[in-house]
């Protein structure tokens, strides 16, 4: 097991721990910038989509994960960015512009759905949250002068200043910079007075005010910045699958987006990127196995959300804490073999907030 004699207070907040993180996130990074060189072109466009997941989810996470505030309706803001920058691309307007439209737009929708938030919470947020969703929906599918209707919209690749970005790899390496812009942003707030904050509010709202926090402003920040960060998402999948219709952004995402971060881990930064590849990842898994189940199971319409349905329960039941928190188990375990102890992983029971006041 790894020891770190800490000798400076900057060393708590350093976003690498020792150098093995150093290390490791350095090599994973030399790899993500030699995928486009490694990978066949289908299975860089899946890393695409996890990138553009990713973003989302690290937005998604911060909100839920970080400040406590659940929302099944986060797919619409995926959609105002989307469609935003599909509106303004066909403007002529350079990508950097767009993108920042698009978040801006975002982050507004975020603060006014946010609202609710500073009287409700817990399964009320999420119902407000929801209907903000259909509303979106609805909304996408009525104003046909913008976004095309039912009928769907063409989005046009993105320009930077006259030079328009062609072909998968540099699209990937626009993503890449994205997502590392955006989770070293996150990463770095989290450290900030506001993310304490953030995590004050999540572990108990009384607390937090008795200590200063300002609940309102607070909240309404988390909202704006998850919501901007899910309309960075949007506008680069607007890009990516270049045609955008109002039910990619229903019910549906949202609960995959909610999916993503409950599988990867609630409440760590891994975890967005864990489900993130999750997310991805397995339906390629199950069109794999496909042709080696009976006709009856491979060929059945509704296998895909059953198999969800399924290791989402097995998560909730068995593993709360997600991928990540399994990883960690693993990792522990690996570091202290041969002398752990028996019970040392066993599930620890946990209460509700009103029952820790009895």
């Amino acid at each position: 097991m790894r020891f770190i004699f800490k000798t400076r207070y900057d060393q708590d907040i350093d976003l690498a721990k020792h150098d093995g993180h150093r290390f490791w996130y350095g090599l994973l990074f030399i790899a993500l910038l030699a995928a486009p060189w490694l990978l066949p072109e289908y299975w860089l466009a899946q890393l695409t989509f996890v990138f553009i997941y990713a973003i989302v989810a690290v937005g998604l996470m911060l909100l839920a994960g970080f400040t406590g505030q659940f929302s099944i309706g986060h797919a619409a803001f995926m959609g105002v960015g989307a469609y935003t920058e599909a509106f303004l691309a066909a403007q002529g307007w350079p990508f950097p512009l767009s993108m920042a439209c698009a978040m801006g737009l975002s982050a507004a929708v975020g603060v006014v759905v946010g609202l609710p938030a500073l009287r409700v919470k817990g399964m009320y947020l999420a119902i407000a949250t929801l209907s903000f969703g259909f509303i979106v929906e609805e909304v996408l599918a009525r104003w046909e002068s913008v976004t095309g209707g039912n009928a769907g919209l063409m989005v046009q690749r993105p320009a930077l200043f006259g030079w328009t970005l062609e072909g998968s790899t540099a699209f990937y390496f626009l993503c890449l910079v994205c997502v590392a812009g955006s989770t070293l942003a996150v990463l770095n707030l989290l450290r900030a007075p506001t993310g304490r904050a953030f995590v004050a509010i999540r572990d108990s709202e009384i607390s937090a005010q008795s200590m200063g926090i300002h609940l309102a402003r607070y909240k309404s920040m988390s909202f704006a910045i998850s919501a901007a960060l899910a309309g960075l998402g949007g506008a680069l999948y607007a890009h990516q699958i270049q045609f955008l219709s109002p039910e990619q952004f229903g019910l549906v995402q949202s609960i995959d987006l909610v999916l993503m971060i409950v599988i990867g881990g609630l409440g760590s930064i891994h975890g967005a990127f864990f489900g993130a590849v999750f997310l991805i990842g397995m339906p390629q898994l199950i069109s794999m196995v496909k042709d080696y189940l009976p006709t009856a199971i491979g060929q059945a319409t509704g296998l895909q959300t059953v198999v969800y349905g399924v290791i989402l329960i097995a998560f909730v039941m068995l593993e709360p804490m997600g991928m990540y928190g399994r990883w960690l188990k693993i990792r522990t375990w690996l570091e202290l073999y041969p002398f752990y102890r028996r019970g040392m992983f066993k599930r620890q029971k946990t209460f509700q907030k009103s029952e820790r006041l009895k």
